[in-house]
């Protein structure tokens, strides 16, 4: 890169990740428009901290996230959409980008928690490959875009962090260990999104239902 990357802020990477996220997760609506992208930033699953902003605030950071090349505005048509230009930007494979996207949504997790949060962007054949493409972003010639954590009391694993934030503070880790008590934050996400997952197949399997009972003329049963 010609020009250094900007440290980013919680929002600004809240809106890159969900950028990433949506073109693997849900390719037939990308790229996204200001309305859908803020439904993705806010929503309650597989996102930690859970936010509330607001389109002001999502158009802010796509602004800002513009300059900086990260995103791009798509031309014609009624309503912008807007995509992520993270991996040419950034010059790193999709294994690599699905980790920071994993890491910008969810915060700091072990490899094994990224392994299970990654699994609608990349799946990892195993934890070593998870950790192979991480010490490779913690030692990328043009800058580190990931750390390892310093172990926490009790914890079998360290967790990484992302560092398009700068880097993460103790104090903060610190305070995320305290709060997530014997489960860690990162361990919390892995298991909504799987709750997430299966609601969603579910969801369909109920669909699949009503339309098949409608077709064959009797009662599905739906309350």
């Amino acid at each position: 890169m010609s020009n250094p990357l900007p440290t980013l802020s919680l929002l600004e990477t809240r809106v890159l990740g969900t950028l990433v996220e949506k073109e693997r997760t849900v390719p037939d609506t990308y790229p996204l428009t200001l309305n859908a992208l803020v439904a993705g930033c806010n929503q309650k699953t597989s996102r930690d901290p859970v936010m509330q902003a607001s389109e002001a605030e999502v158009q802010a950071a796509l602004d800002s996230l513009k300059r900086a090349n990260l995103v791009v505005e798509s031309s014609g048509g009624r309503v912008a959409r807007y995509a992520h230009n993270l991996e040419r930007v950034l010059q790193v494979p999709a294994q690599s980008a699905a980790l920071l996207t994993a890491l910008m949504l969810r915060g700091p997790q072990t490899a094994g928690e990224l392994r299970i949060a990654c699994e609608r962007l990349h799946r990892f054949a195993d934890i070593s490959a998870v950790e192979g493409f991480l010490d490779e972003l913690a030692a990328r010639p043009a800058g580190a875009l990931v750390v390892e954590l310093p172990r926490l009391p009790g914890a079998r694993e360290n967790r990484w962090a992302h560092l398009l934030s700068g880097t993460p503070s103790r104090e903060a880790s610190a305070a995320e260990a305290q709060a997530g008590g014997d489960v860690s934050l990162g361990e919390m996400a892995a298991l909504k999104a799987n709750v997430a997952r299966l609601e969603g197949e579910i969801a369909e399997l109920r669909a699949l239902v009503t339309r098949i009972c409608a077709e064959l003329g009797i009662p599905s049963g739906k309350k």
